[in-house]
């Protein structure tokens, strides 16, 4: 009797024992959400009609494939237009950077020892040859006048006896005029050599061998450095606006980022597509992971390895790794569920699949299952 009290004690601790061990044996954490992708947005930043439409909703595009095509409406007139302006910009900083030509260099030296030649002859004065000559032109002068004076006399004495005419007597006298007019001529050129040149055409002499000078120096030391860096700044922005318009003109065409899917596309040839506006998407299938959300009782660490199931593929898993925890919690959302519990606070978790990219689709329902260690005490 003793021996069956004894067995049924231990038969009973064992069962407490064996129901204990199931309450706290560790049982596999699941999350359940949806798969997605990233979805990229395609547009362009300069808009304008659309000439053509290569491809349709579902296609799968490869990186750098055109896939809309928009009117260059007015950008190849600016092009050029900003060609030419850049060219002609080039030209006069190229000018400025050689400075003068030679054969300008040369022209301002010349002119300067012109200038100069000027100014030393009128400082020297008249020669004395040129002295000598104009005192014997006034000497001639004066023999000329003295001549008319006799002549003119010896015709009034003959007029006075009626020797001759009255028209020849008014010869004589226009020549003794002419002569001494001659010689007042003479005289002043005689006094003018030996006066020399005038002060007032000695200074506009060197003002002007002066401005040569300048002139010659400033030909020699080319342009200023100060025009040389704005022609340069010049020519750099016509470089850039004709860059800026190179870029617009890419803009025409909206290509393929990466390889993907074609996710929706509305636009046909002749729609207008607003500037820095998404007109099409795009799916990225090598970037796959799950959104989900956890229980405030469990914590999961960034970097934490995990498996996810489809309903697609009931006997297969695909492994996973979690990537973000959100910091902020939220009020469940009403499609998502849990296995142990629905509670009212929870963390969305984001789960990049290192699996399946090939197979798994955006939108597939799936179950993240995590370590039982996780749950929070």
């Amino acid at each position: 009797m003793i021996r069956r009290i004894a067995l049924g004690v231990v038969a009973a601790a064992l069962a407490l024992g064996l129901l204990l061990a199931s309450q706290w044996r560790s049982r596999p954490l699941v999350v359940s959400g949806f798969i997605e992708t990233d979805e990229i947005r395609l547009g362009s930043r300069i808009g304008g009609r659309v000439a053509r439409v290569d491809v349709e909703e579902g296609d799968r595009v490869k990186a750098g494939q055109t896939l809309v095509e928009l009117e260059p409406y007015d950008l190849a007139e600016r092009e050029a237009a900003a060609a030419a302006a850049l060219a002609a910009k080039k030209a006069e900083y190229a000018k400025l950077t050689a400075g003068y030509r030679p054969q300008e260099i040369a022209q301002a030296e010349a002119r300067y020892d012109r200038m100069k030649a000027e100014h030393d002859k009128l400082v020297a004065g008249p020669r004395p040859q040129e002295k000598d000559a104009a005192r014997d032109r006034l000497q001639a002068a004066q023999a000329e006048m003295q001549f008319a004076e006799w002549s003119y006399d010896r015709a009034k004495d003959l007029f006075e006896r009626s020797a001759i005419a009255k028209e020849e007597l008014d010869r004589r006298s226009e020549q003794l005029r002419i002569a001494r007019s001659l010689q007042g001529v003479r005289r002043n050129e005689l006094a003018l050599l030996e006066e020399g040149t005038r002060a007032e055409d000695l200074a506009a002499a060197a003002a002007a061998v002066k401005e040569a000078h300048a002139a010659s120096e400033l030909a020699k030391a080319g342009f200023r450095k100060e025009d040389v860096a704005l022609a340069k700044a010049a020519m750099e922005a016509a470089a850039a606006e004709l860059a800026a318009i190179g870029r617009q003109r890419e803009e025409l065409a909206i290509v393929a980022p990466l390889n993907g899917f074609v996710d929706s596309l509305d636009l046909r040839p002749g729609d207008l597509a607003a500037p820095s506006a998404p007109v099409m998407s795009m799916l990225n299938p090598k970037r796959l992971w799950v959104r989900a959300y956890l229980p405030e009782n469990l914590s999961v660490p960034l970097g934490t390895k995990v498996r996810v199931t489809v309903d697609a593929f009931p006997d297969e898993s695909f492994e996973a790794e979690v990537t973000f925890v959100s910091r902020q919690a939220e009020f469940t959302p009403n499609n998502v569920q849990t296995p142990e519990e629905r509670s009212k606070q929870v963390f969305r978790i984001k789960v990049v699949l290192l699996e399946g990219l090939d197979r798994l689709r955006p939108g597939m329902a799936a179950d993240v299952w995590l370590p039982p260690s996780e749950a929070a005490p």
